[in-house]
């Protein structure tokens, strides 16, 4: 008995086995047909999207608008606007479908970001005056704002209010927004007084916009009186107004009124959002609070039982904020057994906590797998590679470093590469060991990103002459590279390129 009962449950196991096993064919099956897998499976180039719209609809399957539409978000949601933008392209070009406002307005902000504003404005410019409706102007105006046009994006948003265009909060949060980002918080006070003027409500974002402006000034006060109002119009404070206050108390180092805005959020019982939990991980770091930081974690985890790097990452950012050391380890290992995606910015954190450490060997250990992985290193790391071996007088693998940061190095994004702190340890060494050789690599290195000024050059003048050689080029090549020569420069010249 007791052995047909085992063969009934291995032929159970078995059928069910073999019915999942179909069942999952046959919904990879389905997916890899899907239009969309199709889509999302394309490099982007131009052309492709189109020819594979026209491949779909010529195998005598239907595109339905909804299906077409629903393609766009999932690519926008998963950041491949090229393909986005070229599936609007083609149904503009279509007989069978025809674009509505907002699909304009998205197709605007799809062109920004992979051509460019200058694109987008040209097909804004193209429109019927028909379809210049507050969405696709609005749509431009957030491309100005995010760019950071002030000029633009004030002339823009004034000609919006004279159409009588601008009814709600989107257009002003843009505008509070740029107005931040510039540096001009002392405009945001009278975009609010407008809205009450023409009875605009503000929105949860609105008032956060606001609380930030008056942050930025120091004026806590003011921080607060927004909150009060909130209170009084019947605005839910959420956990995101409560994180943000809680950031803004911690900055002006009112750590007592940051707990209350902690307690506030852990009130939440409903509480789900992973952003939520990343909140409160790192406002609990902020304020050193290593209990409060586990206890968000495992919240998280019950909350979401399969963690996204996202969530790894704020966790170990924090913990590295504490100097939590082994507990920094034991999380980073966890993750990077586990995780199906691999992350270098996860795997960068716990680099930076070696090498602060001055641990060489585990750094390394640890480069050579995200190079197996095919990742590279991010900017801060190799800064702090080239100060470590520096500070060993290992210049050749600091050169390294140096090499792999300025063959990646984007000449706008990272002006700061390598740190001011860097550049001088570097010189210090060359005067230091008379080392004209890699010296004048630096010098290259640092021409190619831009980087290479009379400091640089008066270090290497001052190498030059430890050395005891000469350069006869040496003033040409300075004119060249358009260094101003002080006075203190000429006689560093003089003696290693005399007349």
């Amino acid at each position: 008995m007791a052995t047909n009962t085992g063969r009934l449950v291995l032929m159970r196991s078995a059928a069910t086995l073999r019915w999942f096993s179909t069942a999952t064919a046959t919904a990879t099956a389905d997916k890899e047909a899907s239009l969309y897998w199709k889509l999302s499976a394309l490099k982007g180039t131009d052309g492709d999207v189109a020819e594979t719209l026209d491949k779909w609809l010529t195998e005598g399957k239907s595109v339905k608008r909804f299906d077409i539409i629903s393609c766009v978000n999932q690519l926008r949601r998963f950041k491949k606007y090229n393909h986005a933008a070229q599936i609007y392209e083609w149904m503009e070009k279509s007989s069978n479908y025809s674009l509505n406002n907002t699909d304009r307005a998205l197709h605007i902000d799809l062109l920004a970001k992979t051509e460019g504003i200058a694109q987008a404005e040209n097909y804004f410019n193209s429109l019927q005056e028909s379809a210049k409706t507050n969405k696709t102007y609005g749509a431009l105006l957030n491309c100005y704002c995010k760019g950071n046009m002030l000029d633009k994006a004030e002339e823009l948003f004034k000609k919006l209010k004279e159409m009588n265009l601008v009814s709600s909060a989107l257009s002003y949060n843009n505008m509070i927004s740029l107005y931040l980002r510039v540096g001009q918080p002392e405009k945001v006070p009278s975009l609010v007084h407008e809205m009450e003027e023409q009875d605009i409500p503000a929105d949860l974002y609105t008032y956060n916009l606001v609380m930030n402006s008056y942050s930025s000034v120091k004026d806590v006060n003011a921080v607060e009186q927004v909150l009060e109002k909130m209170k009084k119009k019947g605005v839910e404070c959420n956990w995101f107004t409560y994180g943000n206050l809680g950031n803004i108390y911690v900055n002006a180092g009112l750590i007592q009124k940051a707990n209350y805005c902690l307690q506030n959020i852990e009130k939440n019982k409903n509480l789900h959002d992973p952003e939520a939990f990343h909140m409160l991980i790192d406002l609990y770091a902020k304020t050193s609070n290593l209990e409060g930081v586990n206890q968000a974690w495992e919240s998280l985890k019950l909350a979401h039982p399969k963690l996204k790097n996202k969530s790894y990452l704020i966790m170990l950012l924090a913990l590295s904020k504490l100097g939590e050391v082994a507990v920094l380890e034991k999380c980073f290992k966890e993750w990077e057994s586990g995780c199906s995606t691999y992350d270098v910015r996860l795997s960068n954190v716990m680099l930076e906590s070696y090498l602060n450490r001055e641990m060489i060997e585990e750094a390394n250990l640890l480069s050579e797998r995200i190079a197996k992985r095919g990742s590279e290193l991010k900017l801060k790391t190799l800064d702090l590679f080239m100060r470590l071996y520096l500070k060993k007088h290992q210049i050749d693998s600091a050169m390294k470093y140096l090499d792999m940061g300025a063959s990646q190095a984007d000449l706008i994004k990272n002006k700061w590469f390598p740190t001011e702190e860097t550049i001088i340890m570097f010189l210090e060494y060359f005067e230091e060991v008379k080392d004209v050789d890699n010296a004048e690599k630096f010098c290259e290195a640092t021409r190619k990103i831009c980087r290479l000024d009379s400091k640089i050059y008066d270090s290497l003048l001052r190498t030059y002459i430890a050395a005891g050689k000469e350069e006869r080029l040496m003033s040409q090549r300075m004119n060249d590279d358009g260094i101003e020569i002080s006075p203190e420069t000429e006689k560093l010249l003089q003696k290693v390129c005399p007349k």
